[in-house]
């Protein structure tokens, strides 16, 4: 850190934090960008829907993304940050917050930009956590096409099982349904999967096979081995909130289709949160977000918070002139 006060801090390095970097070190902002270096989509081979960079390498499309921001003077350090804390107001009413890394450094900031991400929770098989970004999957968009027309399982843990397994028909003829701990589907619901050529097994998966490094299929209870070269699963997305947290904001359950499928902290469309001077972006605030929409937060954000800057510049240079 080259100076213990900035105009804005960002927690957080990914997409959303680096697009909010860009857009206020271009306005001439004080920048400074901590991350812990742990992007949600490392074990993913390549970003997909990004336009004008499809299939870049999640790492790769990281380093250009600082290296841009770090063109226009935006600063790096890496550490995981610990809490946040608002500063009393200065004389002229001037707002401030303390953000404290976890090895005890701390530095000082006009504004906060927080892109913090999530955390993906697996169902408990085994397995899963090693072959998760690889073989084991959940967004269709993101890695539908690499996977289509091969032989997909769909792991059901919830209500939106079915939901899950007629959307990956569309990449591929060969899908199953592995009912696992999920509920039964209803006779409608049947009808669906039948003329959508889904097949449908009972019982629960207990392992995955892996061969040379690859993905092969399911293991269920009764020892039988059905052959897949992907796997679908639902994870539950839980919102890195503790920075948050920190400064008072609770995350809150997010539903689709009357199911929770995990917690965000609100913001507006801005991504202004309820505690003035601090804002959020990315996947911390919008659970189902792409990369690319991460991006356009961040720079949403980046907007808003040096509006607000400017708001308070001029506030403060009217009442030295009138002094």
């Amino acid at each position: 850190m080259k100076q213990q006060r900035y105009d804005v801090v960002i927690v957080g390095g990914g997409a959303a934090g680096l697009s909010g970097a860009l857009a206020l070190g271009r306005a001439r902002r004080s920048v400074l960008v901590i991350d812990a270096g742990e992007p949600r989509n490392a074990p993913a081979s390549h970003v997909h829907n990004y336009l004008g960079r499809e299939s870049t390498p999640p790492g790769e499309l990281l380093a250009i993304g600082r290296g841009e921001a770090a063109g226009y003077g935006a600063e790096f350090v890496e550490g995981r940050v610990a809490s946040a804390e608002r500063l009393p107001e200065s004389g002229e009413g001037e707002q401030g917050f303390r953000v404290v890394t976890e090895d005890g450094r701390s530095v000082e900031a006009r504004r906060l930009l927080v892109t913090t991400g999530l955390v993906d929770e697996l169902p408990p098989v085994p397995g899963l956590a090693e072959r998760w970004g690889r073989e084991v999957l959940h967004c269709p968009y993101c890695h539908g096409h690499e996977v289509a027309d091969r032989p997909i399982g769909v792991l059901a843990t919830g209500p939106l099982a079915v939901h899950q397994a007629l959307m990956w028909r569309q990449w591929s003829d060969d899908v199953t349904l592995f009912l696992h701990t999920g509920p039964e589907p209803t006779e409608e619901e049947y009808e669906q999967l039948a003329a959508r050529g889904v097949a449908v097994v009972d019982g629960e998966v207990t392992g995955l096979e892996v061969a040379d490094d690859r993905f092969t299929g399911v293991t269920l209870a009764s020892g039988r081995v059905v052959p897949r070269e992907a796997l679908v699963v639902q994870a539950r997305f839980v919102a890195r909130s503790a920075v948050l947290e920190s400064l008072g904001l609770k995350p809150v359950a997010q539903e689709m289709g009357g199911v929770v499928i995990g917690s965000y902290i609100p913001t507006d469309p801005t991504g202004a949160t309820e505690v003035p001077g601090v804002w959020a972006a990315g996947n911390v605030t919008r659970l189902t977000e792409q990369v690319i929409g991460a991006a356009a937060a961040g720079l949403m954000a980046g907007g808003a918070v040096n509006g607000d800057l400017i708001t308070e510049d001029t506030r403060l240079a009217v009442a030295a002139r009138r002094a």
